[in-house]
């Protein structure tokens, strides 16, 4: 019997304390807003490092608010959309 696949790790598991982003844009704004901060090179050693890890915890987030909008899309049959639940998103699925 094949094994079924885990679903991905939440933000919450991942990066626990880390503040889960509203949706899919928000945390791409917030993305560019740390990418813009730590280029300017202003930033304290430990500011860099926690923005570094801030933005992981983003990269991650939009990664699997892809995977999930990829999954839908396949869920395409007949041009009828299936209903969906989406995968790591609040812990469910």
């Amino acid at each position: 019997m094949p094994k079924t696949p885990k679903p991905p790790a939440t933000n919450q598991e991942l990066f626990p304390g880390e503040a889960e982003p509203k949706d899919f844009e928000s945390a791409i704004q917030e993305l560019e807003k740390l990418v813009v901060e730590m280029e300017e090179g202003r930033l304290s050693l430990e500011d860099s490092l926690a923005a570094y890890k801030r933005g992981v915890s983003l990269s991650a987030y939009c990664q699997r608010s892809l995977d999930n909008a990829e999954t839908q899309i396949k869920a395409l049959e007949n041009g009828v959309l299936k209903d969906f639940k989406p995968q790591g998103r609040n812990g469910d699925a």
